[in-house]
């Protein structure tokens, strides 16, 4: 067990980076948190550490039960590596929409995976509820866990260090957060904090413009891995954010490319949205202010995807 706390106790803690190449002249400073530093390279690994030992504690799971999940990849990753470093069993249930460094990733950590097909390699809602229809038909077996990312309200505790980790690394002086919604777990956890110290601070909400259902929009097909299900996640609630911004997969992974080229900082397609809705907050509040997102995780799990082998990944002019 020390071995293992050891590795988990590596969740965390990442940095904070002032973009500055992408941002334009005029618009408040805008800082990424660099959650690709966890160590699967994503964020989940702050919930798959609360999900586990969470349900550890409260004897929903025992070591000797197993783990069930749903997911695109990154909350499997983190779960597997949680569930590695507690020595518990983990099935997954996935897609062929998500990436194969996700699915071959989560199989290194010793995950069960089982893969669903998709329509055409896209995110839908009838895809993401046939995976958690899966999900739930395994979880009946006896000793099962469902961490189900969705409903479980230990996932959204998960962040409330992240939300901490921001207010320190920017002593106070923070204007605005901005956040992709998948489960809603994460804004919920992090604005529940960033709330309590500075009730001004906005928290603005990121969905993808081909699937704005929480905009009121219709669900739609969209390639922005980890967002966007296509419903209204359960734990979002009325005033969770301030404002919801739209983005479109193009503009996601335009950016996401920027990152990379012009920052140096290597991510996904949910990062690229981010800061696309990051630099709209930015240039409505100026000079002086501060607005801060998240790099999600890390683009070493998407170099097989459209986003780093599709069109607009040639040399910059």
């Amino acid at each position: 067990m020390r071995s293992a706390a050891a590795i988990l106790h590596a969740v965390g803690n990442t940095p904070l980076v002032e973009l500055r190449r992408v941002v334009p002249h005029g618009h408040a400073r805008v800082l990424v948190k660099v959650e690709s530093h966890n160590p699967t390279g994503s964020m989940k690994d702050r919930m798959a550490v609360a999900v586990i030992d969470g349900a550890l504690a409260s004897g929903k799971l025992t070591p000797s039960g197993f783990v069930v999940e749903y997911t695109g990849g990154s909350t499997g990753t983190s779960l597997a590596f949680v569930c590695a470093a507690r020595g518990i069993a983990l099935t997954i249930i996935t897609a062929d929409a998500f990436s194969r460094e996700k699915r071959d990733h989560m199989r290194a950590l010793g995950a069960e995976v089982i893969e669903l097909e998709s329509e055409g390699g896209r995110t839908t809602k009838e895809l993401i509820q046939r995976m958690i229809a899966r999900a739930a038909e395994i979880s009946a077996t006896p000793g099962a866990f469902f961490a189900d990312q969705f409903r479980n309200p230990d996932a959204s505790g998960g962040y409330a260090s992240l939300a901490r980790e921001v207010w320190e690394q920017t002593e106070g002086r923070i204007d605005a957060f901005v956040q992709s919604v998948g489960t809603a777990q994460c804004i919920t956890g992090v604005s529940d904090v960033l709330r309590a110290l500075a009730p001004t601070i906005r928290i603005v909400a990121v969905e993808p413009s081909e699937s704005a259902v929480l905009s009121g929009g219709p669900a739609g097909a969209h390639k922005i891995e980890g967002v966007g299900p296509g419903f209204v996640p359960p734990r979002w609630r009325d005033g969770l954010a301030d404002e919801i911004f739209r983005v479109s997969t193009a503009e996601a992974m335009e950016m996401t490319r920027r990152l990379a080229r012009e920052e140096a900082i290597f991510g996904g397609t949910s990062s690229g949205a981010n800061v696309i809705a990051a630099l709209r907050v930015a240039e409505r509040i100026g000079p002086g202010g501060t607005v801060v997102t998240l790099i999600c995780d890390s683009g070493l799990k998407y170099l097989s995807t459209e986003l780093y082998t599709g069109p607009g990944n040639g040399p910059v002019a």
